[in-house]
């Protein structure tokens, strides 16, 4: 290996004192993550404490074991929305063997090197699933705005909010004013900090300065609205498996379903965050079965403490790669973090009121459902993909999320019909002279792009590439994409890729020329 790629790597930059850069990146990494971690499992209907729980599982045990050494876990808002629904339908303590059982599917996935197959889900369908949870969040976050509980599902929110609004009184200042008006600053503190913030203060996370301000004002006039409850205890936070632990599950069967779909979603949603952290960073690359089996070992432990389920989250890692994270120990000493401000100063989290991490949730939910990704689609690959998005977005938002991502999936296998009789790939790299010939033949679809991947994963770092798809007889949307991060990727690392293939199927590439 040459010394440009030993500096290059993370996990050799401790020698070369990159201990420095993640502790001050753990810092800034622990700063956005707190709010994070406690609005979420608020807004997944738990106690704040079970999403700081997963929180420091996910830095401290998945942060060590992790197989994209950047990516920080900890509760995702892409799950926020089924945990509710689970919750609430059968209760806090199913979700713990639940959880056990979907950790235990994600470690086997990443056992039988499954990690590439989640990789070839639709980029439509995941893009529409992520909107639709944004879009739920920011309706059922606003009821908190209020300090008044979600209703049961998407639709009863979006229905109550013109109630909730109209019901304000200018006059009578209730507690409910009074929650509005703090979630408010918190808003306007986060947008109003990411517009305007000092250069040298860049690293000081939005969330932090509303969160900070909200929680100042509704202490300095001793307002009374609802703030966070917060266990004397850090022992209570944790919930040791009893004797009838796995009761719930052993009662109702059919909760392996639920098991299946969380660990099908935390799974897609931690590698396309680790293949979008990697795009971040020139450093080592994402190992993703190694990263499959240290969520699903984070998520059984989880499981066992009645926490949160856990993804590798991409706000969290892009904050950890900017703030010039070198190896995996800015991850876990995050978790360290967390682990220590809940032990040793409880009685400040309990000041912070509910509204302000409403807020923190309004905005983080609005910013999930972004038109870019459906625009792109539409743009690039035609009307089909676009629709794909739409229909998953419009399915999440109106029945639940495994209806939505299942149907969007079924979708995209219409793409495959107009070649289902030439669907094989054949895919071959070799050395002419100084460069690496990648041929493809066939049909270019998700169906053959864990072998795709592989190959291209595999080309050497200091060699030109020239992918030839001049017998490729179509390529879909995903497959398109993949291509399109990888040339991306290997470009901005100063690597020449040359493109070569028909005009139709360069089109269909974008930045291929």
């Amino acid at each position: 290996m040459s010394q440009a790629a030993v500096a290059a790597s993370p996990e050799a930059a401790p020698a070369r004192g990159g201990l420095v850069r993640d502790f001050t990146a753990s810092i800034v990494v622990f700063l956005v993550a707190m709010p994070l971690c406690m609005g979420i499992a608020i807004a997944s209907g738990v106690p704040p404490e079970k999403g700081l729980v997963t929180g420091i599982i996910g830095g401290i045990v998945v942060g060590l074991l992790a197989g994209s050494p950047l990516q920080v876990s900890g509760p995702a808002a892409g799950l926020a929305v089924i945990v509710f629904e689970f919750v609430r339908d059968n209760g806090l303590s199913a979700l713990g063997p639940v959880l056990l059982v979907a950790g235990l599917i994600q470690l086997v996935a990443g056992i039988a090197r499954l990690g590439g197959v989640f990789r070839a889900i639709s980029p439509a369908v995941v893009h529409g699933m992520l909107a639709g949870i944004g879009a739920l969040i920011v309706v059922g976050q606003f009821h908190i705005l209020f300090d008044a509980k979600p209703m049961s599902n998407g639709l009863a929110n979006l229905s109550m909010i013109p109630a909730r609004v109209l019901g304000l009184s200018p006059f009578d200042w209730r507690a409910s004013e009074m929650a509005l008006v703090l979630g408010l600053v918190t808003i306007v503190g986060m947008l109003t900090w990411d517009k305007l913030k000092p250069k040298a203060l860049s690293l000081v996370p939005g969330a932090l300065i509303g969160v900070v301000a909200a929680t100042v004002l509704a202490a300095v006039l001793g307002l009374p609205v609802a703030r966070i409850a917060v266990p004397d205890s850090l022992s209570a936070a944790f919930a040791a498996p009893g004797g009838a632990f796995l009761d719930p599950l052993l009662a109702k069967p059919a909760l392996l379903v639920s098991a299946v779909a969380i660990a099908f979603i935390a799974s897609a949603e931690t590698l396309l965050s680790a293949a979008a952290v990697d795009r971040m960073h020139n450093g080592v690359r994402t190992d993703y079965n190694k990263e499959l089996r240290a969520q699903g070992i984070g998520n059984l432990l989880c499981g066992m403490v009645g926490a949160l389920p856990m993804t590798g989250v991409i706000v969290r890692s892009s904050a950890n790669v900017q703030a010039g994270a070198q190896t995996r120990w800015s991850a876990v000493l995050h978790g360290a973090w967390i682990l220590g401000f809940v032990a040793l100063l409880p009685w400040l989290l309990r000041e912070v009121p509910m509204a302000a991490l409403g807020g923190v949730l309004v905005v983080t939910g609005w910013k999930l459902v972004s038109l870019k990704h459906v625009k792109h689609l539409f743009t690039h690959y035609g009307p089909l993909p676009a629709a794909i998005w739409a229909v998953t977005f419009a399915l999440v938002v109106t029945t639940d999320l495994l209806t939505g991502v299942l149907v969007g999936m079924a979708l995209s296998l219409v793409e495959l019909l107009p070649h289902v009789k030439h669907l094989n790939l054949g895919v071959h790299a070799h050395d002419h002279g100084d460069a690496t010939n990648v041929e493809l033949k066939g049909a270019a679809t998700f169906l053959r792009l864990t072998k795709l991947n592989a190959v291209l994963e595999d080309l050497p770092a200091d060699r030109r590439v020239h992918l030839d798809l001049g017998r490729v007889k179509a390529i879909d949307h995903t497959t398109a994409e993949t291509l399109r991060e990888w040339l991306a990727r290997r470009r901005q690392q100063g690597n020449a890729v040359t493109v070569s293939g028909p005009e139709p199927i360069l089109r269909a590439v974008p930045h291929a020329a």
